[in-house]
């Protein structure tokens, strides 16, 4: 696993200055939407040769609220082999003035296992420190050796939101004799950028006075707004296993060789669990009925082991315990493939809710999941293996948009996953409503989601009915519901899509005006809160396209005529389209509503336009509709 070490969500420093380091010295610059004030950060790497990597570590950091607690607890990750040395830890009041200092001696050593982590060899020392008050700072510093060079870090400011940086510095320093290759990123925003001072062998990195990012409304991730510098030698070793990265195809052959075929080892077990299935009909058949074998008797559980956590379980341990990690589970369903004769390709992926590719230009090692990919005549087919509940050839907003790294005999391919478009990525919902004389509402409702909104909506299939139901008046609290169920509840493996009907009452619905009754056109949707900013910093983004596809039938009272329904209406803009319509059907009235929204990224000049479109579709979802009694 990654192994450079953090103190919390970011990246440590090195070598010790004792100094102290009041609040007050803090601009207010950066002390805006900041709970942490990155004070004073250095890492000093020295390569010393292929085998042996020394990272010199500093980090000063202050603590402006309890939200940010577990920013400042020190901790060192390590493995078996990994030196540690020099550890200082001293604690200072908002004034600087020094409360404590820790050493080595005060650390506690646990496994650093990770929540869902049933075994890892990785370790952790962990200072615990309870603070008594705010602000405070904490400085801490270690030197670190290690023998695995492939995992040199990206230099960045800082990895999350309502973290601003003073300064930080990042100097390597090549003894080894092996080419390190570096490459920066600029800021594609222009919010921050790097200073190089290049001294032959020894190269240093800076950002200064770098403001916080507020977790603001539609911002993107932190890592999509920063610049970063990265590093790979073209030498490396991991745990012994030396190779080259000198290319995607040469980084492939080392990784198939050396992870990934001492593991691919099929057993009579597991060629009688092929044969138990008497697979015919299509590769998409076959593929279909193997993957949904494989979910049954199987969970995620992370485990790392291996090479540096990086290789996969035996996939006979994983089929004879029922449970391994993306790793292992992607082992073990390649393993089930290959004994039904279907190629398939082991693929690493980032993770992330907005999407992170791989660099095509600058191959070094990478990603945080593992999923599979099989090449048919009609395309290729996606697993995502962790889930017991996700469909067939479905991957989550988690891992589409993006590339991966398909590991092959030959090297690497790199290939895109799926995109949804925003037809794919669909709520449909059929409602029939009764309007009651007493203000209130009586319905029924089919819905169903596909793509993306298919994933919204898996979290339900754990859900016991009850639960459900709360979920449903959470869900759609635009309606006062007096009661509502969820029924006939569907997850479609096969088709990935998630379906129920839901019966329901709502009080409160309608408005009374002597005779006539007043109420809004669209009763049930996702309500949002949209606030111009007239000095957004930052761009906006739109992870996925979706369209939101919705009928309406209402079933007007006995004894009531329409009075007046809002006209017809259509927005269009740079972000989507939205479209309402009305029909009056003797004594029905039939509400058509469709909202398609584009996803990209846009800038900051652009934010107080997308939310005026918002607002305007909220407006239209309350347009008014009249019925009255006759006379």
């Amino acid at each position: 696993m990654m192994k450079f070490l953090c103190l919390g969500a970011f990246t440590l420093a090195s070598v010790y200055y004792a100094q102290s380091y009041p609040v007050s010295e803090i601009s207010e610059n950066l002390k805006k939407n900041a709970s942490v004030v990155i004070r004073n950060e250095s890492t000093v790497v020295e390569i010393n040769k292929i085998d042996e990597i020394v990272y010199r570590n500093l980090s000063v950091v202050t603590i402006l609220n309890k939200d940010a607690v577990s920013y400042s607890i020190p901790k060192i990750f390590y493995e078996k082999g990994d030196v540690i040395s020099n550890v200082k830890v001293t604690v200072y009041d908002d004034k600087g003035a020094k409360i404590k200092t820790y050493s080595k001696n005060d650390f506690s050593d646990v496994s650093a296992n990770s929540q869902g982590t049933f075994y890892s060899e990785s370790r952790a020392m962990v200072l615990p420190y309870t603070p008594t008050s705010f602000p405070y700072t904490v400085e801490f510093s270690y030197d670190q050796k290690d023998e695995n060079t492939v995992f040199i870090p990206d230099f960045v400011p800082f990895n999350s939101y309502n973290i601003s940086l003073q300064k930080s510095s990042f100097k390597i320093v090549n003894r080894s004799g092996i080419n390190l290759r570096s490459k920066t990123y600029e800021s594609p925003f222009k919010y921050a950028n790097v200073e190089i001072q290049d001294g032959g062998n020894e190269k240093t990195y800076t950002y200064q006075n770098i403001p916080a990012i507020e977790n603001a409304e539609l911002v993107p991730n932190p890592q999509k707004i920063l610049p970063k510098v990265s590093f790979s030698l073209d030498q490396f070793n991991l745990v012994g296993k030396k190779g080259n990265i000198t290319s995607w195809k040469d980084f492939g052959l080392w990784y198939h060789n050396n992870l990934l075929t001492p593991v691919s080892v099929s057993t009579p077990q597991i060629k009688s669990e092929i044969a138990a299935l008497n697979l015919t009909g299509s590769t998409e058949d076959k593929v279909k009925k193997i993957y949904q074998y494989m979910q049954s008797k199987t969970r995620y559980i992370f485990v790392a082991l291996g090479i540096g956590g990086w290789q996969p379980m035996m996939p006979d341990e994983v089929q004879k315990k029922g449970y391994g990690d993306c790793k292992g589970l992607s082992n073990y369903m390649k393993t089930l493939l290959d004994e039904a004769g279907i190629p398939s390709y082991y693929a690493i992926i980032n993770s992330n809710s907005s999407p992170v590719s791989f660099d095509v230009d600058f191959p070094k090692m990478g990603g945080n999941h593992a999923i599979l990919v099989i090449p048919t005549e009609k395309g290729n087919i996606w697993l995502e293996n962790t889930s017991q509940d996700i469909a067939y050839n479905h991957l989550s907003y988690n891992t589409t948009d993006r590339n991966v790294l398909a590991v092959k005999s030959t090297g690497i391919d790199i290939m895109e996953t799926p995109s949804y478009t925003s037809q794919q990525s669909k709520e449909k919902q059929l409602l029939t409503i009764q309007i009651n004389p007493d203000k209130t509402i009586s319905g029924k409702g089919k819905f169903s989601y596909t793509g993306n909104q298919y994933d919204f909506n898996l979290m339900y299939v754990s859900l016991s009915q009850k639960d459900k139901n709360e979920a449903m008046k959470s869900k759609f609290s635009s309606l006062n519901f007096e009661n509502v169920e969820m029924n006939n509840f569907v997850n479609n493996k096969d088709l990935a899509s998630i379906d129920f009907d839901l019966n329901f009452k709502a009080s409160n619905y309608s408005k009374m005006m002597g005779d006539s009754f007043i109420f809004r056109a669209v009763p049930m949707y996702s309500s949002g809160f949209y606030h111009t900013d007239e000095n957004r910093q930052l761009p906006f983004e739109n992870r996925f396209s979706y369209e939101d596809d919705y009928e309406i039938v209402y079933q007007i009272p006995v004894n009531y005529v329409v009075e007046e329904i809002p006209q017809n209406g259509i927005l269009t803009s740079d972000f989507g389209t939205y479209i309402l319509s009305f029909e009056k059907k003797e004594d029905k009235i039939i509400v058509k509503r469709n909202v398609n929204i584009k996803k990209g990224i846009y800038s900051k000049e652009k934010y107080n336009d997308y939310i005026n479109f918002r607002k305007k579709i909220m407006n239209a979802d309350n347009s008014k509709i009249l019925i009255s009694k006759k006379s």
